[in-house]
């Protein structure tokens, strides 16, 4: 765990942004090239888009990396959808327990309020609870 949290801000650091640093990090583990990963993440930073007042990208990016492990990929068997949602709601859950929110700005302190975690912070905890969710299922 400790090698991908690395990876992932690492890869924020070389300009990834928080979405696409989670999701590229297990690309590998999940049937993904990391070159399509990054391309479907690139709008979900910064709060979605950058608007900051939306979802971390870093908890997205959990949120991604569940639909990749639970989906079907069939829409005609999407049996699948309850259990990503159930798995989605419980990624929420933990990260909000751990940080008191999930909104970009609100961690952030973007408008004025105390900050609550730093972007690396917010991408370390969601690579955390993605593998306590996701990969040990």
């Amino acid at each position: 765990m400790e090698d991908r949290k690395k990876k992932a801000v690492e890869l924020h650091h070389k300009g990834y942004n928080c979405c696409q640093a989670v999701v590229c990090s297990y690309c590998d583990l999940l049937g993904l090239e990391e070159t399509a990963a990054f391309r479907i993440a690139e709008g979900f930073g910064g709060g979605m888009g950058g608007m900051h007042d939306g979802t971390c990208g870093a908890v997205t990016g959990a949120y991604m990396l569940a639909g990749l492990k639970q989906s079907s990929g069939d829409a005609e068997k999407a049996i699948t959808k309850k259990d990503t949602y159930r798995m989605v709601k419980a990624l929420a859950d933990a990260f909000k327990e751990k940080n008191s929110s999930t909104i970009c700005e609100e961690l952030l302190g973007v408008k004025g309020s105390p900050k609550l975690r730093s972007c690396d912070g917010c991408i370390e905890d969601a690579c955390e609870i993605a593998e306590k969710i996701i990969l040990m299922n």
